[in-house]
């Protein structure tokens, strides 16, 4: 694999090459046209890292993101900040930095209303999934860190359940990792697609704005219209009160003067 990205990127920033290995031979090959509208030097690529440290490595050597997609298990969970160390290294070595906005994470969520709505929505896919995953390694799920619903929601590495749920998995994440750029949801497919796309929807609403902290700001104005709020309906009634009394104690000058004449 590391052999195949050496050449691809070297390829995608227009190199042109001439080398044979055990498995290949090129000869003046070359970027096609089908590549030219990307990006130079070349569009953002990006490498699954999973336990091993091979995948940071060689995010760090080529410049490229990192998909941590085994950060749902607990070695996966454990190895996140060595491996972003290594490629952090490895990149210092080419003479350029890591950029944590090309982090991302990769747990499962499913959420809705309630928690136990949300268990019920994927009880039965879940089971099937793990009939699958039994068959293709003995561990089943819990190899990728879900041997089960409950477990998911207790380990802190994912959410099966409300926003705050979801929320508190994220928070698990930031800490562990100093910040991500990026949070993949697995496309487990458990609930239906009607349940599917509510999760979704209230991933976006009520998850990711406040985890960004996009409400922070409208957040604190009403709290502290909260605790003003007495004092401000006080001076408001009272404005309102002397608009009201100057309005007729000018209209009663007003008809005085139109006697007096």
């Amino acid at each position: 694999m590391a052999d195949a990205i050496d050449i691809i990127t070297r390829l995608l920033e227009g190199e042109v090459i001439t080398q044979k290995s055990g498995w290949y031979r090129m000869r003046e090959a070359r970027r096609g046209c089908i590549c030219a509208p990307y990006p130079k030097p070349r569009s953002h690529l990006a490498i699954a890292s999973a336990v091993t440290p091979y995948g940071g490595k060689l995010a760090g050597r080529y410049d490229l993101g990192m998909l941590c997609v085994m950060a749902g298990s607990p070695n996966g969970y454990d190895t996140l900040n060595y491996n972003w160390e290594l490629a952090c290294a490895e990149a210092a070595a080419q003479g350029r930095i890591m950029d944590r906005a090309n982090y991302r994470v990769m747990a499962p969520f499913h959420i809705a209303e309630t928690r136990e709505k949300a268990i019920e929505n994927v009880r039965a896919g879940f089971e099937k999934w793990q009939l699958y995953s039994y068959s293709v390694n003995p561990e089943g799920g819990a190899a990728i860190g879900m041997p089960s619903i409950e477990e998911i929601n207790d380990g802190g590495r994912g959410a099966i359940g409300t926003p705050d749920d979801a929320l508190r998995a994220l928070e698990n994440y930031w800490t562990k990792t100093g910040g991500f750029g990026c949070i993949l949801m697995l496309a487990h497919d458990w609930a239906n697609w009607e349940a599917t796309k509510r999760s979704y929807e209230l991933f976006a609403r009520y998850v990711l704005p406040r985890f960004e902290e996009r409400s922070a700001w409208r957040s604190q104005s009403m709290d502290w219209m909260r605790a003003n709020r007495e004092a401000f309906s006080a001076k408001r009634k009272a404005a309102a009160a002397s608009a009201v009394e100057r309005h007729f104690a000018a209209e009663e000058t007003r008809r005085n003067r139109e006697a007096a004449k």
